[in-house]
């Protein structure tokens, strides 16, 4: 039996076209990954089936019977639950509070919480999720961001609901995390339930999913079952055109030291940090949750400094303690929080990409609003930052929207020499993938020294001239494209083989 049929589902906000003509159907027990780029209707249709957000037009249907979903508690009370990416979570509360917040079991008389049951059912479906090492007693707030995205699916499951929707889940998780998962969400189809995988991660979908739907500019384009899919065929379907290349050819030719640390060491963080980035030179940084990359990073930029050691900049020993000092010596960062750090949600793409450049944009301290909006337009236009118009709010773009956002931003910083990109394709779709990478590969072949820090072995193995590996603090591994082996890589980042003396750092 057919366990969710959509027909011909439209949605418009005012003049804009959400979702145009969206039709798909899955059986009980499969999992179906719903694909494509950021824009094409994802969120929107999720919003859809959870209850959120009502349809111009079209239908669905829940075991082949119509049904009408014009609020949350409707989606609930057929069974659909739905796992948002940005948390919904209370920090001053403890985990099991979260997790039955609203349906606490009580005592005989149904007026006090029995605590000892709270905990004993929380602590069961973390358990059955393979995550029973989090104490349903502890805070919220105590917990890692990869534990909050467990609670807030743990959440979901304690009304055991029929249908289950997962919005990018593993975006902030390990690759053990995340096993621990598909194994729970392949247990869950096991049993019956139909889930709704939503991921940019195309990788994931190949491992977890039975069928794959993809929409393209809010219509959906595509279904098929994965077995009969290769990756190619996916990614042309969701782009709408042949690829020759993910990656850029390495047209860049490394020229003069431009970033060289030595002995950076910052307590609980990193220890005895050395290493070169050359002008025209793409370096990567490989590393397992934990491994110090973004804290190494971060010591650069200037927001959490080193205790010891060294920085220079085009062979000038400097002291960067703060985000500015970097700046005004030519360094930039594409955090890997986006929207905690590299973005202020509630103003104008205009304030944003101007953030940085108030030197350029201003006379004797006062702002040319005129050149301001003139540099930002090209920008905007120049990166391709949809929906146009730069006076319209961050907070209403798509992922892979808002980093071209915080890109453009430093792109218009002018005399940069060192780019640290951090994670700078989190959470963003294939296509977004290939213009950020194309970003990159231009600036190098303008003599712009890159640090690229990404926890994807592809992306950095597609785009590095050189690439190192980190372990518990430790730089372990300084590796060339002949020795780009994943198997190779993936060994020196969890510490499994010994490390030949031509390839460890000193």
């Amino acid at each position: 039996m057919t366990a969710l049929c959509v027909r011909n589902i439209a949605k418009a906000y005012e003049s804009t076209v959400a979702v145009a003509d969206i039709s798909f159907s899955i059986g009980s027990g499969k999992v179906l990954a719903i694909c494509g780029e950021n824009g094409a209707g994802k969120s929107t249709l999720m919003k859809i089936l959870s209850g959120a957000t009502r349809p111009d037009k079209g239908e669905i249907l829940i075991d082949e019977m119509p049904v009408l979903l014009p609020e949350p508690a409707d989606a609930m009370n057929y069974g659909i639950r739905t796992v948002y990416q940005e948390l919904s979570l209370l920090p001053h509360i403890s985990v099991a509070e979260n997790m039955l917040l609203g349906r606490m079991p009580t005592n005989r008389s149904g007026f006090v919480i029995d605590w000892k049951e709270a905990n004993r059912f929380a602590g069961k479906i973390l358990s059955d999720l393979g995550f029973g090492q989090i104490n349903p007693r502890d805070l919220l707030g105590s917990l890692s961001i990869a534990q909050q995205q467990i609670i807030e699916i743990a959440k979901a499951l304690v009304s055991d609901p029929r249908i289950l929707i997962l919005d990018e889940p593993t975006a902030v998780l390990s690759a053990s995390e995340t096993e621990r998962l598909f194994t729970h969400v392949r247990k869950l189809a096991a049993s019956g339930k139909t889930i709704l995988y939503i991921s940019h991660r195309l990788e994931e979908i190949f491992d977890i999913a039975d069928e794959v739907v993809v929409l393209k500019d809010g219509r959906s384009v595509l279904q098929e079952p994965v077995n009969g899919l290769s990756q190619r065929q996916l990614i042309e379907a969701m782009v709408g055109r042949p690829l020759s290349t993910i990656f850029p050819k390495r047209d860049n030719r490394p020229g003069d030291v431009i970033l060289k640390i030595e002995n950076l060491s910052r307590t609980g963080a990193f220890t005895d940090i050395s290493l070169t980035v050359h002008a025209g030179e793409i370096v990567g940084m490989f590393g397992l949750v934990g491994s110090g990359r973004t804290e190494v990073a971060q010591a650069i930029f200037g927001s959490r400094p080193a205790e010891t050691g060294t920085i220079q900049l085009y062979g000038e020993l400097l002291n960067i303690l703060t985000p500015m000092d970097a700046v005004r010596h030519g360094v930039a960062m594409i955090t890997e929080d986006r929207k905690g750090d590299g973005l202020a949600l509630d103003t104008s793409v205009l304030d944003n990409v101007s953030l940085a450049s108030f030197q350029r944009i201003s006379h004797w301290g006062v702002l040319d609003n005129e050149l301001r909006h003139k540099l930002v337009d090209a920008k905007a236009i120049e990166l391709d930052i949809r929906p146009s118009g730069t006076d319209r709010p961050v907070r209403q773009l798509s992922g892979g929207n808002q980093q071209k956002v915080v890109i453009a931003k430093w792109l218009l910083v002018e005399n940069t020499r060192l780019f640290i990109f951090d994670e700078p394709t989190r959470g963003v779709d294939i296509a977004t993938k290939m213009e950020i990478y194309q970003i990159i590969a231009e600036l190098a072949c303008q003599g712009v020294a890159i640090l690229l820090i990404s926890s994807e072995l592809p992306e950095v193995l597609g785009l590095s001239n050189r690439l190192l590996v980190m372990r518990e603090g430790h730089l372990v591994a300084e590796l060339t494209p002949d020795s780009f082996k994943p198997e190779l890589i993936f060994s020196y980042s969890a510490g499994l083989s010994p490390i030949s003396s031509q390839e460890v750092v000193h």
